[in-house]
């Protein structure tokens, strides 16, 4: 089968006119390092709740850091309300290789001075990726859900904290989210392949398990970006005011044929979203149009979050043997010239991220986009997205959303390590190896590819949906009735406003203190956040021993 490549030039034509072949990856080198991951957070905990996980920040350090910091401040401090405890602020060097960023995770992160259950899970990293390494944020996402903030000015903090804050402190009536399945049909291979094994399959597994009960209500709706205004339909969709997730597929843009006019021209344009017909979906073009309020992003492109100082193909490509393609080396080779002397996030998601009324995450790439994270040796793997879709329509968090997709990638690591290893073993005997190298190099293509992809935004946010409401008897003694008999103090959850509410709220909360279920399985049954679970039933034995000390006291 064909490496297809989901880069364009500005004229919209595809940067390889055709997929490279299965020979083309002979000569894939090793990754620079293959780290297992470390569970360090409590296994036991609902991954959702912050009181269990933690939240941090990652600024870089110096007077930039500090600066960053004052930026999100509100947001530290409605997150550190939230799970209770401060927040973690941890400062990193910048321009981190791989192999440094690693042993900064072991001797900073993880330090011993800390105990585990106070390290947090959740960290936001602040800054562009030359302040805070991308190689940072990958190697802290082999656990960890990890998000980052990056805008060229401080408006665009300032907007996208305030943004959050609205989003979570305003109740909301929407029950049920959509889902939106765009794919920018401009007659490629490329594209053709994706809209075939990505975006059709996702979107028939989500229907599919829907009638069964194994995925939420939500509407599910394509889009196919095609004609003379192939973004028309996704962009009304994308403006109505309803908790949406839009997953898209196209070719991110790539340089012109004779390459960037200028780093700033590069920095504004590259990863913007490539349409039929030469068109594209830029930053300035969504920067204060209603795109996916209240939302959340996954777009599948080259670019689409952001560009690496060195792409990690470059070795590879720099190689291809002749008989693959002899164009394909020289094509390549032009369109990872590096034209700036520092990384970037691209400026598509930083516009819809500050835009007050855009998505509160992006999910994006960073380098070259291929189809081997839906593709495994030809094989249908697009079954790892649905599990991404799967949490986000939940009303998960966005980190644990994108860390179903993440976990494929240190499923990969391991076996590609194990191939490694027994390659070495085996020639150490003096005895051929049986590794396929193509095989092996499949491998290898699909954890690169996998590695690239990244969330912008903070990564504890996710869709604004109410709570579901639960019909149950309405016996036994109400929470609203609990606080009118002498439990001061204690305040009745928002969402347990009339008498019915009250007394399913207080089921939930017995259940989980009688031990029948877990916080997560308890949660799921009555249809209730865990975290917000949690918090009622930290409330209710607070007021009770608050109750039990009054009696004792009057007693004595």
């Amino acid at each position: 089968m064909a490496l297809e490549l989901l880069l364009a030039h500005a004229d919209g034509l595809p940067v390889l006119r055709q997929g490279l072949t299965e020979g083309s990856l002979r000569n894939a080198p090793a990754p620079e390092a293959l780290e297992s991951p470390t569970i360090l957070w409590d296994a036991s905990g609902d991954p959702n709740v912050l009181q269990r996980q933690r939240w941090g920040l990652v600024a870089p350090q110096g007077p930039e850091g500090k600066r960053l910091l004052a930026l999100v401040d509100k947001l530290k401090l409605r997150r550190e309300q939230e799970q209770g405890a401060p927040v973690s602020v941890y400062l990193a060097p910048p321009g981190m290789d791989g192999p440094t960023a690693a042993r900064w995770k072991k001797r900073v992160f993880r330090s011993k001075d800390v105990p585990d259950a106070e390290r947090p899970r959740y960290l936001l990293l602040l800054g562009d990726l030359d302040q805070v390494s991308l190689e940072l944020q990958q190697v802290l996402s082999s656990d960890a859900y990890v998000g980052r903030l990056a805008f060229p000015t401080d408006a665009g903090y300032e907007a996208y904290v305030t943004k959050v804050l609205k989003w979570e402190g305003t109740p909301s009536r929407e029950a049920h989210p959509r889902l939106l399945f765009f794919t920018s049909k401009d007659g490629t291979a490329a594209t053709d392949m994706g809209l075939r094994g990505l975006i059709r399959p996702s979107l028939a597994a989500c229907r599919e398990r829907q009638k069964v009960g194994g995925f939420p209500e939500a509407e599910l709706r394509e889009l196919i970006g095609e004609g003379r205004a192939p973004a028309a339909q996704m962009l009304a969709q994308a403006a109505e005011p309803r908790p949406s997730v839009l997953f898209s597929l196209s070719h991110g843009l790539g340089p012109p044929k004779d390459g960037w006019d200028s780093p700033a021209l590069q920095r504004e344009l590259q990863g913007a979203l490539v349409l039929p017909g030469g068109q594209t979906l830029t930053g300035a073009e969504v920067a204060s149009r209603p795109f996916l309020p209240g939302g959340i992003w996954f777009s599948f492109a080259c670019y689409s979050a952001g560009t690496p100082l060195r792409s990690v193909y470059t070795q590879w490509l720099s190689q291809l043997p002749p008989e693959v393609d002899p164009d394909a080396a020289r094509v390549l080779a032009s369109a990872l010239r590096r034209e700036v002397d520092r990384p970037f996030i691209a400026a598509l998601p930083q516009a819809v991220l500050a835009n007050p009324e855009g998505p509160l995450a992006v999910m994006g790439h960073v380098d070259l986009a291929w189809a081997f994270s839906y593709l495994d040796q030809g094989r249908d793997t697009s079954a790892h997205f649905f599990g991404l879709l799967h949490t986000l329509a939940e009303g998960r968090r966005a980190g644990v959303a994108l860390s179903t997709l993440l976990r494929f990638l240190n499923e990969v690591s391991i076996e590609l390590t194990t191939l490694y290893n027994h390659e070495a073993s085996e020639l150490q005997e003096g005895r051929p190896s049986r590794v396929d190298p193509v095989a092996r190099a499949w491998l290898w293509m699909l954890r690169q590819d996998l590695a690239g992809y990244i969330l912008l935004g903070d990564p504890a946010v996710r869709l604004p949906l109410a709570p579901a409401r639960v019909e149950t008897s309405e016996s036994g003694l109400s929470l609203d009735a609990m606080a009118s008999v002498g439990l001061v103090g204690f305040e009745p959850p928002a969402q347990a406003a009339s008498e019915r509410e009250s007394a399913a709220a207080e089921q939930a909360i017995l259940e989980l203190i009688t031990g029948k279920g877990s916080l997560a399985d308890i949660a799921a049954r009555h249809g209730i956040p865990p975290e917000e679970l949690q918090r009622w039933e930290e409330l209710y034995r607070a007021a009770g021993r608050a109750a039990l000390a009054r009696h004792l006291s009057r007693r004595g």
